[in-house]
């Protein structure tokens, strides 16, 4: 599927995109899933093809369904909300590659730490109303300062999964 799409500047439809993360925890036995229920985003896509935008996340907005569990994400020992209530995605560069591939460049902002992050995702839908996009990737949480593991329950990377459908932005 080639699809073309139009320059201007876009806004997050936040009623129809979803953010979440899976995580192995318990020695690799238990599986935690959650979302964040509240994001925002901008983006702009350039005469030449080419892209760059911003998502937010409020990370106190994360929900495992547990509600201990998402109480003690909030605090110190991970994102720490009260000192970095948002994660932040500044993608620098997006291509359109191979039909519907693109390939996106960029920086992740967790806790006040920013580390450079490339994915790929997949333009699933395209035209002069919207677009969708679909990626799935993983993130060393270390890296970011969540390195809190009692017992070396947790280990591994954290999947990172979003479908985001971007609508024309409205002067």
């Amino acid at each position: 599927m080639t699809v073309a799409v139009e320059t201007g500047l876009w806004q997050l439809d936040v009623t129809a995109s979803t953010v979440g993360i899976r995580h192995k925890t318990m020695w690799g036995l238990v599986t935690v899933k959650g979302g964040f229920g509240a994001l925002s985003g901008t983006g702009e896509v350039r005469p030449d093809g080419s892209a760059v935008g911003t998502l937010t996340f409020d990370a106190a907005s994360l929900d495992t369904g547990n509600a201990k569990r998402d109480t003690h994400l909030r605090s110190a020992d991970f994102f720490d909300t009260d000192h970095h209530p948002e994660i932040t995605f500044a993608a620098r560069g997006a291509e359109l590659r191979d039909g519907d591939q693109v390939h996106v460049v960029g920086q992740l902002t967790v806790r006040g730490i920013s580390r450079p992050l490339s994915l790929t995702a997949r333009l699933t839908e395209g035209d002069a109303t919207g677009l969708t996009l679909d990626t799935e990737f993983s993130v060393d949480r270390d890296q970011f300062g969540l390195g809190w593991n009692q017992l070396g329950m947790i280990r591994g990377r954290t999947t990172v999964t979003a479908a985001l459908r971007f609508v024309r932005a409205t002067g």
